[in-house]
């Protein structure tokens, strides 16, 4: 990851002297399919902030450099869960997520699901670590990915078939890598609540005693009067046959 950001940044600088560059290397299935094989891989080093036409220079690098080391940040604590392998592997898979989505469902906003399948990532694994949005706002990383996954809820429900399909399958590398873990918390859970119902609905008969002593066998029912002790050999008893 820290590679990719490097290569973000170079693409920035060159970007300030000639705008129009970033354009040679989106992800575009028409060009790709006219011999530019280089965009199947150059597209992730192009913000989509530098898609976006005007804006103010001064914010826009703000917001790449806070960009930047947001992604440096996730990369190095996935690294460091995951190992570089399955880093690379999780990111490989989005890529080519994301690129079967351009081309057979269009462009899309591919490279944000992409980077967001890296943010719902490092959500899942560190969902109680605090950031300040707009260095300002603390919140926790799992409230952040669920309203960032609102957005793409919103967007999969409202949006054609052809979107719908975009976003399942631009998130393949997410799904591929926590579908089984988030399969087994849910069957944990179905398990845990049948578990508890269970417990719930054992109620005690009206017949049942709460005391007992086990020399006489009498009960609280025999005489609600009566006391009862827990002696050192486990063993409760009523006070007259208490063990001195």
């Amino acid at each position: 990851m820290q590679m990719i950001a490097v290569l973000n940044g170079l693409v920035y600088v060159l970007h300030l002297f000639q705008p129009d560059f970033v354009f040679a290397l989106t992800l575009s299935p028409e060009r790709i399919l006219h011999g530019e094989i280089w965009r199947l891989v150059s597209y992730i080093f192009v913000p989509e902030i530098f898609l976006l036409p005007g804006g103010n220079p001064m914010i826009q690098s703000l917001f790449f450099f806070l960009y930047l080391w947001f992604l440096i940040w996730m990369g190095d604590a996935l690294e460091h869960a995951w190992g570089a392998f399955r880093l690379t592997l999780f990111y490989v898979l989005g890529m080519l997520g994301v690129t079967i989505a351009a081309f057979f469902f269009g462009d899309g906003r591919l490279t944000f699901y992409l980077n967001l399948s890296l943010f719902f990532a490092f959500a899942t694994l560190y969902p109680d670590v605090q950031i300040y949005l707009l260095l300002v706002i603390p919140v926790k990383m799992k409230w952040a990915a669920l309203i960032s996954l609102a957005g793409v809820l919103l967007g999969f429900f409202l949006g054609s078939l052809s979107e719908k399909a975009r976003i399942l399958v631009s998130f393949t590398n997410y799904f591929i890598f926590f579908g089984p873990l988030m399969v087994t918390k849910f069957r944990h859970k179905v398990e845990v609540d049948v578990r508890r119902k269970k417990f719930e609905s054992k109620t005690a008969s009206p017949d049942d005693s709460l005391h007992r002593c086990v020399i006489c066998k009498k009960t609280e029912k025999d005489n609600p009067e009566l006391d009862f002790r827990v002696a050192r050999d486990g063993e409760e008893y009523c006070v007259a046959h208490l063990p001195r």
